[in-house]
């Protein structure tokens, strides 16, 4: 018991309760502790970019062969579209199945238009295919930075990397530097993620104090589709996946408890970035597929967003009493599979996107998106878990995939050997047991 308190995993978990009773019995309270919350994110959102950037840097500067990088890159992506596809059919599966929104009769009529015009206002910019695409590449590289858009700041990294690899010994000082700097801003991040426990307890005592446990009555049903729906993806879909790598999908959850009770608590992903990625290349894979998966897959791998989006668009439909054809289900997955790759980085972002994925069905109203407002973040704490597992699974996948991880010690890793204990507070920070350009592992 004394190894769970003394644990940063027992630490959040209370303080994830703490919480939720402090929300339940001190409403007013609880809302003033959203400070505690938003700080630790924004905490974490400093550190991100930096840490991308020396990561994939000295991954690829490290890796030397450009073509394998790109070997890499390409598998990812291909990756990353089957299961978004997956992802989006399950969502629409179970929301036919269920039927969550049948015989809520929603007059269009009642809802209120302008609690969705900033939302709106943001999925305005997402149906220019050709300026989503222009939005990648960062205006200087500066702006990538000071904006924290990880896929602006991956575009920069990759061609910085690439022309550190292929200068060799005549860049060799400023390698060194990469990979020392990478040391000093894991070091940071060790300071940071310390405060984990106050984050949570910020966050879920906002919430809770905020919309109460009441607000999930209206649209209980869905929350719970939603979060069977993650449970099936991730139990069935990827414990499949991780079975044919040879791992164990429960397992690698074992593994990264810690990170995704953070999630847990503060419903963000990019929580707990940073330290995925070391635990990653703890486990044995290699530095520049991690460097490379991951941070991309921020992007384009989102598959608890895209149950979602499907799920909810039909749950729209039919609490609306608007009728679907097979046309527009296909147009839904098609136009979600486009439309999703553009969630990361976006305030409010579920919200964003499905009306930019509406917008481009004419037969489902935009205006239904009121209806599921309420409980938005209750169904964000499942798409972020659901997004960083399948991000995690990805890159042990293209791993495997590329003879990029040494199998034996993260079958030791996984089983929890105590030779090879991850230590939060050593190995995050960077420096000691696994520096930037190498392999924590011996491969």
């Amino acid at each position: 018991m004394a190894k769970f308190f003394n644990s940063l995993f027992g630490r959040v978990v209370i303080a994830l309760v703490a919480g939720i009773v402090i929300g339940a019995v001190f409403p007013h309270f609880a809302q003033s502790l959203r400070p505690l919350g938003d700080g630790f994110l924004k905490l974490i959102k400093m550190v991100i970019g930096p840490i991308v950037f020396c990561v994939v840097v000295s991954g690829m500067a490290h890796a030397g062969d450009l073509k394998k990088v790109g070997r890499v890159g390409l598998k990812a992506v291909v990756y990353f579209e089957a299961m978004t596809t997956v992802a989006l059919v399950i969502g629409a599966v179970l929301a036919y199945a269920t039927r969550p929104g049948a015989g809520m009769n929603v007059n269009l009529h009642s809802l209120d238009a302008a609690s969705l015009a900033t939302y709106t206002e943001h999925a305005k910019n997402l149906k220019d295919t050709a300026a989503f695409l222009l939005k990648i590449i960062p205006d200087t590289a500066i702006d990538a930075f000071a904006t924290g858009d990880v896929l602006q700041i991956l575009v920069f990294s990759v061609l910085f990397g690439a022309a550190l690899s292929l200068l060799g010994d005549k860049a060799q000082r400023v390698n060194n530097l990469i990979d020392e700097m990478a040391q000093i801003f894991f070091k940071v991040m060790s300071f940071i993620i310390k405060l984990a426990p106050l984050g949570v307890l910020g966050a879920i005592a906002f919430t809770t104090g905020t919309y109460g446990v009441a607000s999930l009555k209206q649209l209980g049903l869905l929350v719970i589709v939603f979060y069977a729906s993650c449970i099936v993806f991730v139990a069935v879909v990827l414990g499949i996946v991780m079975r044919l790598t040879g791992f164990s999908i429960f397992k690698l959850i074992r593994y990264l408890r810690e990170e995704l009770s953070i999630v847990l608590g503060t419903a963000s992903s990019d929580a707990v970035l940073p330290q995925v990625m070391r635990k990653l290349e703890w486990m044995g894979v290699k530095d520049s597929t991690v460097g490379l998966v991951i941070p991309t897959g921020y992007s384009f791998n989102l598959d608890g967003f895209s149950i979602y989006l499907t799920l909810a668009v039909i749950f729209i439909a039919q609490a609306t009493n608007t009728p679907l054809s097979m046309h527009d289900l296909i147009v839904v997955v098609l136009v979600s599979l486009i439309t999703s790759k553009g969630a990361h980085g976006i305030p409010g972002s579920a919200i964003v996107i499905l009306a930019a994925t509406l917008s481009a069905i004419p037969a489902i109203p935009v205006l239904g998106l009121v209806l599921i407002l309420p409980v938005d973040w209750f169904v964000g704490i499942a798409r972020a878990l659901t997004n960083l597992i399948g991000n995690c699974v990805a890159t042990v996948v293209v791993a495997v995939w590329e003879n990029d991880i040494d199998k034996a010690r993260a079958r030791r890793v996984l089983n929890l050997d105590p030779a090879l204990r991850f230590q939060p507070a050593e190995e995050i920070a960077a420096g000691e047991a696994a520096p930037a350009g190498q392999h924590a592992p011996a491969h």
